[in-house]
């Protein structure tokens, strides 16, 4: 069976501000988040606010790669 192609996919989003500061933060870890988006209806890459526990603060996470 050949493999279906869905509009859904999983896309993992990661905070941008812990990426920049990993090496200055107290706490370690990079929050991130799993959610879906359509392939059709968004093509590039995805960025939402989000509240990151780490940073302590809603702070844009932008889709990264599996």
């Amino acid at each position: 069976m050949a493999k279906k192609k869905d509009a859904r996919v999983t896309v993992i989003l990661e905070c941008t501000s812990c990426i920049r500061n990993g090496a200055k933060k107290v706490s370690t870890g990079i929050s991130r988040y799993i959610t879906q988006k359509n392939r059709h209806n968004t093509p590039n890459r995805l960025e939402l606010r989000k509240f990151c526990r780490y940073c302590y603060k809603h702070t844009i996470h932008g889709e990264i790669n599996k």
